[in-house]
This record gives structure tokens, C-alpha cells and sequence, in this order.
């Protein structure tokens, strides 16, 4: 690890400038899934605790730099203080006299929240004047999103470069999890991976095979390598113009000792509609008229007897239709499976990806694995094995801790 937390920096009396992941989604007005605030709660307590005061640092959907009135993180605040129990003040800007003002007024066992950092053009810029207005309002960086660390922004990757930086507790957890799942696992390593195409996970199937001992194939993708292996498909969602790319990654899976597991068995319906009548066939004898909804019984099965022997598991993308019952039995089986194989203490599993997490929860495993986390792009470019801007500036220690 060669980045510090927040175990790391003297907190006491400075003024911690935390950058968190609150872009939750509304409804009615409401904070309607409080999971992202929930998971930056440990980090600001912590930053109490140390005698510090954070000031919370956050973007809100798409404003394209300018101030749309809809995009106010304001609208989070009841939500943040209920689950802080604590009042938390609010800026009306993160740059300029009244974010300052608000610093200024922040006493001991105080939490302040600034207005949305994408008001700002220089925020996605990475300008370094915007850089400079920001790091006037703190002594110490700490990163807590993870979630937004693909991105080279001001707010998570300018600041670094300023002032003392640290990893958050969400931040903390996410990189030691990774750096379980593929960066020193204990092997076998055994990946999932769904989704409907294979052209948007290419770079993620290229740096898998070269690290991981079993690569499952599910969802739409695996229809294309179907295709590419010779197979009915049917109507199925597949990417017909990509099946002797699909052949070359196996043929490269083969060669560096990946073995690609792909269903030997389908269930298949008409059409994609909820409850239709569907039938479950060898995956050689799909129908010209029907389509490839979900991998069968026995490919779970399959699945979770190669798992049985591996010792770290990674997951992105459901193996089926998993939103449209009853196409979502394969991933549930296999995902049950696995969080009985991580609570027996035999695997470390690591799962992400916004599809991932909703299916995982469908299941009721979310909380049954070593860990899930809550990123979406980020995650996908970590297993696509590029580097994180984010995490990368905490790691270059551009600025040392006097």
C-alpha cells in the first residue's frame, strides 16, 4: 500500500477537505437509495473523531458547468444529517467568499457540505486556477470516492497535488479489496463476467485471461461467443460481427491457461417479457425463433463446482436477463452459491458494477460477499487493469506530510 489514510495525517484542528461520492438518485423530491451516503458515514465520523472538520466535496449529475437549480446537492442534506446525526451546514459555492465564509464559520464537531463542484467548468478541467480556489479552503485531502476516481478532476485528482492527501475509509476498503481480487490473489482466480456486448468489455475480457485461472461468460456476450463456436442463437442478442474477435479471445484464454466457461445449457422464450412461457434446452438446441434469455440449471451448477476449488472470485454482470423474471434463476443460483463459499471462509469474493449490485441484492447476498462495491465506470477500468487517476495521485505522494 503505498498510500496513507486517514490513520496516516495529523487531523486535529485542520480543516479536511473530502471529496464523497452523494450522487444518489431522487424521487419525488427524496433521496430514494441512501446506500452512497451511507458508505461515506464511517470516513466523516472518523475525521470528527481525529478532531478534524471535513468539508464535503461532491458533484450532482450533468450540470456541464453551470448552475442548474435541479443539480443543488442541497437537496441531499436531510438525508446526510439524518444518517450523521448531526447538523451539516451547507455553501451556497465550492470556490470563492461564500465557500469561504462557511469554512470560516465551521466550528469543532461540525460538518459543512459544498454546493455541487460541476457548477464549476474547472472542475471536469482539472483547471488549475479552480485547483488553487479549492485547496484555499483546507489543509488536508482525503478521497473517499472511489467511485468518481476514473475521472482526472479537479476534485479528485487536482487537489492531490496540493495538499497532504489521504484515502478515505470507502476509499480504503475499495483498493484493499481490489488489490485482493486480482492485484495479489490467492489462486485459483475465478471471474464472472455478463452484459449484453462484447465490444464494451473487450479491454476487460483482454486483461482477465491474462490473470485469472476461470473466466465465466454470461449474459448477452456469451451469445456472441456462441456464435463464434458454431452454435444456434436464434434471435438472441448477440453481436454477430464480433464472433472472430470472440474466437481470438479464446484462442488467447487457451494460451495463457485461462479456461472460459460458457453455458452448457439455456433457457429460452420468444421474447423478452416478464413470466412468458420458456423452456430450458442443451445449448446446442436453441430454436430459430426463440431467444437466449438466462444460462440454465446445469451451467450454474457447473459454474459453482469449478468456484468450489478456486479461492478468490471476481464478479461484473449478471449471467441473464436477471430484471425480467424468470430469467434472473442462473444468477441468483450461482450468486447464493458464492456467498456461501465466502462465508464458509473458502473465498474471497469481490462483485461491482451497477447491474451487478442490483442483481446481487435481488438475491439477498449483497452482504454475504467479502465485498461489493457501489462503482460503476470505476470499477469496470479497474478490472480493465488501466490506471485510476484518482488513485494514482494519492499514490505518487506528490505532496508529503510535513
Amino acid at each position: 500500500m503505498d498510500w496513507k489514510t486517514l490513520d496516516d495525517i495529523d487531523l486535529d484542528g485542520r480543516t479536511v477537505l473530502t471529496r464523497v461520492d452523494i450522487n444518489v438518485p431522487i424521487e419525488d423530491g427524496r433521496v430514494s437509495d441512501t446506500t452512497r451516503v451511507d458508505r461515506i458515514v464511517p470516513t466523516v465520523r472518523d475525521v470528527l473523531s481525529k478532531e478534524g472538520r471535513p468539508v464535503l466535496m461532491a458533484h450532482f449529475g450533468r450540470p456541464n458547468g453551470r448552475t442548474v437549480p435541479s443539480m443543488s446537492l442541497r437537496i441531499v442534506l436531510p438525508t446526510l444529517e439524518e444518517k450523521l446525526g448531526a447538523p451539516v451546514a451547507f455553501a451556497e459555492s465550492c470556490v470563492g467568499k461564500a465557500a469561504e465564509a462557511a469554512v470560516a464559520a465551521l466550528g469543532r464537531d461540525s460538518v459543512l457540505l459544498l454546493e455541487n463542484t460541476r457548477f464549476h467548468a474547472g472542475e471536469t478541467a482539472n483547471d488549475p486556477n479552480f485547483v488553487a480556489s479549492l485547496a484555499v479552503l483546507g489543509d488536508v485531502y482525503c478521497n473517499d470516492a472511489f467511485s468518481a476516481a476514473h475521472r482526472a478532476h479537479a476534485s479528485t485528482e487536482g487537489l492531490a497535488g496540493i495538499l497532504p492527501s489521504c484515502a478515505g475509509r470507502l476509499m480504503q476498503a475499495e483498493l484493499t479489496a481490489l488489490e485482493k481480487a486480482l492485484g495479489k490473489p490467492e489462486r485459483p482466480v475465478m471471474a464472472v463476467v455478463g452484459g449484453a456486448k462484447v465490444t464494451t468489455k473487450l479491454k476487460l475480457l483482454a486483461n482477465l485471461i491474462r490473470k485469472v485461472d476461470h473466466l465465466v461468460i454470461g449474459g448477452g456476450m456469451a451469445n456472441t461467443f456462441l456464435a463464434a463456436a458454431g452454435l444456434q442463437v436464434g434471435t438472441s442478442l448477440a453481436e454477430h460481427d464480433m464472433t472472430g474477435i470472440a474466437g481470438e479471445v479464446m484462442k488467447q484464454a487457451e494460451s495463457a491457461g485461462c479456461r472460459i466457461l460458457l453455458p452448457v445449457d439455456v433457457t429460452v422464450a420468444q421474447a423478452l417479457q416478464a413470466n412468458i412461457e420458456s423452456e430450458t434446452l442443451p445449448v446446442d438446441g436453441c430454436p430459430e425463433d426463440a431467444m437466449i434469455l438466462d444460462a440454465g440449471p446445469r451451467t450454474a451448477r457447473r459454474i459453482l463446482d469449478v468456484a468450489a476449488n478456486c479461492r478468490t472470485l471476481v464478479w461484473n454482470g449478471p449471467l441473464g436477463a436477471f430484471e425480467t423474471p424468470p430469467f434472473g434463476a442462473s444468477t441468483r443460483s450461482v450468486a447464493k452459491g458464492i456467498a456461501g463459499l465466502t462465508q464458509s471462509g473458502s473465498m474471497t469474493s469481490v462483485a461491482g458494477g451497477g447491474d451487478t449490485v442490483a442483481a446481487l441484492s435481488q438475491a439477498g447476498v449483497a452482504d454475504r460477499f467479502t465485498y461489493v462495491s457501489t462503482a460503476g465506470g470505476a470499477f469496470l477500468e479497474w478490472m480493465e487493469g488501466r490506471s485510476l487517476p484518482g488513485v494514482a495521485a494519492l499514490s505518487s505522494r506528490r505532496i508529503q506530510e510535513s
